[in-house]
Order: structure tokens, then sequence, then C-alpha cells
């Protein structure tokens, strides 16, 4: 699986470092990325938000409002 940003490409290398990573899983990660131009940070997108849904009135009740 390649890095998605800058970020998570450091926060590897540090757990390679510190060893709870082998050098494997870190060049393997690398390898799949290249030479990819990669932000530095990557957001979630926001949630897709839902219409709000219109109140439907009978018409009875909307000829006794004229």
């Amino acid at each position: 699986m390649p890095f998605k940003s800058q970020a998570q490409r450091r926060k590897f290398a540090e757990l390679l470092v510190q060893g709870k990573i082998s050098s494997e899983t870190y060049e393997e990660w690398n390898r799949e990325t290249g030479s990819k131009k990669l932000p530095e940070r990557v957001r979630r997108k926001p949630a897709a938000r839902q219409k709000a849904k219109t109140r439907r009135t009978s018409r009875a009740s909307s000829k006794r409002r004229r």
C-alpha cells in the first residue's frame, strides 16, 4: 500500500527507527509510492449532507390557511 502523505512517510520512518515495523515493510510501501509528489497532510472528506425533508401538507389544511 503506498503512502498517502509526507506526514505518513515520516511516521513510518520514525516507527522503523524505533523498531516497531520491519525495514521490509517500510521499503515495500516506499517502493509502491515511487517518486510521486505527496501532499503534506491528507484530511478526511466531509460526510455528505442529507437534504432536509420538506413537510407536505394536505390540500384541505392549505385551503383553510387562506
